[in-house]
């Protein structure tokens, strides 16, 4: 680990270090939004540009390690919000419609998934970044996948099938955008019958 800079405090590993431009990161955007640099980063923490690229290969790599870190709480709340649906088609529905509805307000999940942006669908839908995004967000379902038919590559599969999901609603919401009931009966018709037929 390079030991330059760091204001005079230098981490004590790699991972500290990571920690580090993590939280940098977060006041940059706290402060101005997302359009930081890795100059701005460096000069906040009292390092090179060169130590900041060392861990973080651009701002786009930064931006989304930083807004995933981020998104613990919001998964913390959406477990919450459904953690009394049992059946896996609701908790899928539910669990669009909901994410769907956060973006506006939530700072860091609009990072992660709005159009543009440097989140999970930059790269693409499917990157290891967004499944793993998704997976996450179903393993705090209180739902028994394995029991419910859903395990494995299906489990991974519907995952994908989530994420493309969103990411359709999100570059195109329809005319008029679907919303509250509306939203989570097209998702009923249209995504609860593949999960119930997975079902014992």
């Amino acid at each position: 680990m390079r030991t330059h800079g760091w204001s005079g405090t230098t981490p004590a590993d790699d991972t500290e270090a990571v920690e580090r431009i993590i939280a940098a990161a977060r006041t940059a955007i706290e402060r101005s939004g997302a359009d930081f640099t890795m100059a701005e980063i460096a000069r906040d923490l009292g390092v090179t540009r060169q130590t900041v690229y060392r861990y973080f290969a651009n701002a786009d790599a930064l931006l989304t390690a930083t807004a995933l870190a981020e998104t613990g709480r919001f998964l913390d709340v959406l477990a919450a919000h459904l953690d009394h649906i049992t059946d896996p088609a609701e908790a899928v529905v539910e669990g669009i419609a909901y994410t769907l509805e956060s973006l506006a307000a939530d700072r860091y999940l609009g990072l992660l998934l709005s159009p543009g942006r440097a989140g999970v669908f930059s790269p693409g839908v499917t990157s290891d970044t967004a499944r793993a995004f998704g997976r996450s967000i179903l393993e705090r379902f209180a739902i028994d996948w394995e029991r419910a038919g859903i395990a494995d590559t299906a489990l991974d599969e519907l995952v994908e099938h989530m994420l493309r999901t969103v990411q359709s609603f999100i570059i195109d919401p329809g005319r008029p955008p679907r919303r509250g009931v509306a939203l989570r009966a097209y998702l009923t018709t249209w995504i609860a019958p593949a999960l119930r037929e997975l079902q014992p």
